[in-house]
């Protein structure tokens, strides 16, 4: 995020002496990714971020492969994911390449016992049921039904539900994840043809400094292993911190969309992007005011990208037979556009109220043996004819 924040007690310059009432130094600590060349925050801790007092065995979270390159239509009912009371077991993977994964988590409790850090990857958690609060050493960021949840690598977090089932689609990035360049001036401020602004962002709130002692577990994830962590102080044992990286969430309606007189390209639904993918948010608008105008996509090849869509809510008035939380893959080298109906279908309409998450990697996603106990059996000929796909 390019808005600045200061919260607690910080010194007034960087890297000078800054005492605690009883003498001793507080600890500062430099947060941030890609060297010392991008967004980072200072941090100013009661005891030194390094008081590791036990380490357990790592164990494995890496995906098991089923299809390693791909070019068929698929499509998975990831809402028929199981809950589990682990929310790092409860995470399943459905498809990955060398900058990402994606994958639906369903915890049913909240993460009581441990903290949870992933020092490979940006997170965004898009809630699809539930709300509660991610607890972190920045503050609070409090999440509901349709909210991306923005978590940077490296950060200790604690997520609390509200209730006993909830499910999230995950994206973990292992670049950062950032609003488009072109909807951001030199300064890094939102420009004002961008579909959202700085006030639409949900920032932690509530900062408090935790002083407890004992024995605190974080799990941290790393290259495909989670490592067990006994921590001799508590993770959000800080008494300030200023600067620009930190946890954020920011809701879907909260995205203004785009509209003109005949079909958009998909580029105007983007949101996020990192390297080699963007995310998009598909959201309730007017369709396209032209007399003429076919509210439908196009037919469109996929050469340069594979598409991913998670359907949220509502009629996705291009596809046949979709249910909410179901995903749909069109791989890069195959053309694909609306099913068989689809078009004639949309011709007149003044509106759609659907809701979707699209997710576009530049290069090819492998699919994992849990996707496949999800696959929606021969969605690839759902263009052919007009049946019932699920």
């Amino acid at each position: 995020m390019t808005i600045y924040q200061k919260h607690g007690k910080i010194p007034a310059k960087r890297h000078v002496v800054f005492r605690q009432p009883n003498g001793e130094i507080y600890h500062e600590e430099l947060f941030g990714t890609e060297g010392f060349s991008s967004t980072s925050s200072l941090v100013y801790h009661l005891n030194p971020p390094t008081m590791v007092k036990e380490l357990g065995e790592p164990f494995s979270v890496r995906p098991e492969l089923a299809i390693e390159e791909n070019l068929k239509a698929l499509s998975f009912m990831g809402y028929d994911v199981e809950p589990e009371a682990d929310y790092i077991k409860s995470r399943k993977v459905f498809m990955f390449n060398d900058d990402m994964q994606i994958g639906i988590a369903c915890p049913s409790s909240s993460m009581n016992d441990y903290f949870f850090k992933n020092a490979d990857s940006d997170e965004l958690l898009f809630i699809q049921k539930g709300s509660g609060h991610c607890k972190t050493m920045y503050g609070t960021v409090d999440f509901e039904y349709g909210d991306y949840v923005f978590i940077p690598r490296g950060t200790v977090y604690k997520l609390e539900f509200n209730t006993n089932e909830t499910k999230i689609l995950f994206v973990e990035s292992h670049s950062p994840i950032r609003t488009p360049k072109r909807y951001r001036n030199e300064y890094g401020q939102l420009l004002e043809h961008s579909p959202f602004c700085e006030r639409d962002f949900k920032l932690p709130y509530n900062f408090e400094t935790h002083t407890q002692q004992g024995d605190f577990k974080i799990m941290i994830k790393k290259r495909g292993l989670i490592y067990p962590y006994i921590y001799g102080n508590h993770p959000f044992d800080l008494v300030g911190w200023d600067g620009y990286s930190y946890p954020y969430a920011f809701s879907i309606f909260n995205f203004e969309p785009i509209t003109g007189r005949i079909h958009m390209p998909p580029p105007i639904h983007q949101q996020f992007e990192g390297r080699n993918f963007v995310i998009c948010s598909f959201v309730p608008r007017l369709y396209d005011y032209h007399p003429d105008a076919i509210p439908a996509p196009y037919h469109h090849s996929n050469i340069d990208a594979d598409e991913v869509l998670y359907y949220v809510d509502g009629d996705f008035m291009s596809r046949n037979n979709i249910k909410a939380g179901q995903f749909t893959l069109h791989p890069a080298g195959i053309a694909h556009g609306p099913h068989p109906g689809a078009i004639e279908r949309s011709i007149g309409k003044k509106e759609t109220n659907e809701l979707a998450v699209m997710i576009d990697p530049f290069n090819p996603l492998k699919i994992t043996k849990e996707a496949m106990k999800y696959e929606v059996k021969d969605y690839y000929k759902s263009w052919h004819y007009k049946s019932e796909m699920v």
